[in-house]
């Protein structure tokens, strides 16, 4: 399947969904551009369970003390400095008002600056970084203000299409008060000239929650010779919810 037949494809379901005229906050689960979504997608109706309690495992169970400033630092997980642009990112975890979410386990990881995971069943002939596993974590403060210092990931071929690359981005996870209640979603870099290619990020059929995965570049937020800054917020729920993958 080429680049074009991809590209194709997402801009007649984008005029399907403006024609449609109905507010889809979120992707679509069988989102065809997107191989593997047609794939894993619920075929069936959701199973109601006879005692909900029981599906919430009381969880997680990181609090402050297991938790350390040194995790949200993704630079100074090894001895020696990693490779690539440092940055660092930081934001609120909002509710649908706009109230902060104090205390919430957030989660990432992301490939390294050649654009790959430290992990076994990435077969990407890029160079693995010795000094950058690409994982990290971090509880919001009372303000729901979270914040991580790494490294830009760069992009990298995914398969789904004939030459497909993915934007660079980060994986964010975060946990409420269970571990059934769990948000993963991914956070953009802005003008990246990949978005209009990415069947992922395209699969967020709204404009506007297109635009809320992109972090602002924040000159403020940048460390004089040492980092740049980004700022991207992380609404739970609601009308200006984040998305959440499938």
């Amino acid at each position: 399947m080429t680049q074009e037949r991809i590209s194709a494809e997402i801009a007649d379901l984008h005029e399907a969904y403006l024609k449609e005229g109905v507010v889809r906050h979120h992707s679509a689960r069988d989102f065809a551009p997107y191989r593997s979504s047609a794939l894993r997608h619920p075929h069936r109706p959701l199973v109601v369970l006879d005692d909900p309690d029981a599906a919430e495992l009381t969880g997680p169970v990181f609090g402050v003390t297991d938790v350390t400033a040194l995790d949200a630092d993704l630079t100074r997980r090894h001895h020696g400095e990693p490779l690539g642009e440092r940055i660092t990112i930081t934001g609120r975890v909002l509710d649908r008002s706009g109230r902060p979410v104090r205390g919430q386990l957030v989660e990432v990881w992301q490939a390294n600056a050649s654009g790959r995971y430290a992990h076994q069943r990435d077969d990407h002939p890029a160079p693995l970084d010795p000094n950058f596993t690409g994982v990290g974590r971090c509880l919001t403060d009372d303000e729901g203000r979270y914040a991580f210092t790494t490294i830009k990931p760069g992009a990298y071929p995914w398969r789904n299409h004939l030459n497909a690359w993915r934007p660079a981005h980060i994986h964010f996870s975060l946990f409420g008060t269970a571990f059934a209640q769990r948000l993963i979603t991914q956070m953009y870099f802005p003008g990246d000239p990949l978005f209009p290619y990415d069947p992922i990020f395209n699969s967020v059929l709204d404009e506007r929650a297109r635009g809320r995965l992109i972090a602002a570049y924040d000159h403020d937020l940048s460390v004089p010779e040492w980092s740049l800054g980004y700022r991207w917020d992380i609404v739970l729920d609601g009308p200006s919810a984040t998305w959440t993958e499938s």
